[in-house]
């Protein structure tokens, strides 16, 4: 399946039904009186979180959704049918935008939200609502008010606990190949990861999502290379680990790289708890090693972890490190979520 977290499209909901104009005529009853009925509700158009789904791929082949027209009604006060609302289905951590891709209408992150975005036309009166006590006989009847319509724009954002972040051919698919589950594309060229990709990592008897994007490269920020469009997918991760190739030809100035696209994208991003770490040390002679980490130290002004994913080496050290930052900003949410009460503010039947 194709991944795709960016769509535009069409929504339209469902205008209200027309109200009826109506007498009542019947057999021996002489003054029968308005019997129109009210007309439906149109359908409204919601977005709905499913779990299950991490593509917005169903986007890619139908643009256009338009909820059905409210019933109108009908005589002998009979009131028109409400139309069924059209569901968006989309994954956890999709956001809505409108047509200009800025302002933000809804950001689902729990399965089961759901959120109006275009809310149906309510339905008109019929000739019965509008009798008085002056005006016994109207012979007039509402039109349904009309739906509303926009162009949305749906980006996703993939939620993982961490997240990994390096220049192309650093070792983030192999890594996440051997920490997880997954299968990603590993071949000896630059940009073989084209898609984000997600993988459960299981250590200690304890878990967490692991996220992997495309490799950044200098210019990223300028459309340079496949661009920055896939950091999106790491702005909801607790941590990063930024891996650098230990065979590049300087690690202090790979890692300076990828600092500054980070800085650019955004400052949030940026500012996110790292975990540093040098990778293909199995390819490294011990003198060759040392000045690369000697380099990177400088550079990221921390001691990096020494990691090969093909031997193992210093894996099972990040992995720990990584649920060690996982496990207190969750604690630290779960404590923020709980509700506080008062010393003197006891519950009572």
């Amino acid at each position: 399946m194709k991944f795709l977290d960016q769509a535009k499209i069409y929504v339209k909901a469902g205008d209200g039904g027309a109200g009826a104009i109506s007498f009542r005529r019947e057999k021996f009853i002489e003054f029968g009186g308005p019997d129109g009925g009210d007309g439906g509700r149109g359908g409204s158009v919601v977005a709905e979180c499913t779990d299950g789904l991490n593509t917005l791929i169903d986007y890619r082949y139908q643009q256009h959704f338009k909820a059905r027209v409210g019933v109108h009604g009908m005589g002998r006060n009979r009131t028109g049918a409400n139309s069924p609302d059209v569901i968006l289905k989309v994954p956890r951590g999709t956001q809505i935008f409108e047509e200009d891709g800025e302002t933000l209408i809804a950001d689902l992150t729990e399965v089961g939200q759901r959120v109006v975005i275009c809310k149906g036309g309510n339905g008109g009166f019929g000739n019965a609502y509008f009798k008085t006590s002056t005006n016994q006989a109207p012979r007039r009847a509402n039109p349904g008010l009309v739906g509303e319509e926009k162009t949305i724009w749906l980006r996703l954002k993939l939620i993982a606990d961490a997240g990994l972040v390096g220049l192309p051919n650093a070792g983030k698919s192999t890594f996440l190949a051997t920490v997880t589950a997954a299968k990603p594309k590993i071949a000896d060229y630059p940009f073989t990861t084209l898609h984000p990709g997600l993988g459960v990592v299981r250590i200690d008897g304890r878990e967490f999502v692991l996220a992997d994007i495309p490799g950044l490269i200098e210019g990223a920020h300028e459309g340079h290379g496949l661009g920055d469009r896939f950091l999106g997918h790491v702005e909801r991760c607790r941590v990063l680990l930024h891996l650098v190739d230990g065979t590049s030809e300087h690690a202090g100035k790979a890692y300076k790289t990828i600092r500054a696209e980070l800085a650019a994208y955004d400052e949030g991003l940026a500012a996110k708890h790292e975990i540093v770490a040098l990778s293909k040390a199995d390819s490294l002679s011990p003198e060759l090693l040392k000045e690369q980490v000697a380099r990177l130290k400088r550079a990221a002004k921390k001691a990096p972890i020494v990691l090969s994913s093909v031997s193992g080496k210093g894996v099972e050290e990040a992995l720990r490190q990584l649920f060690e930052v996982v496990g207190q900003a969750k604690a630290a949410e779960a404590v923020l979520e709980k509700p506080v009460l008062e010393k003197n503010n006891t519950w009572q039947p």
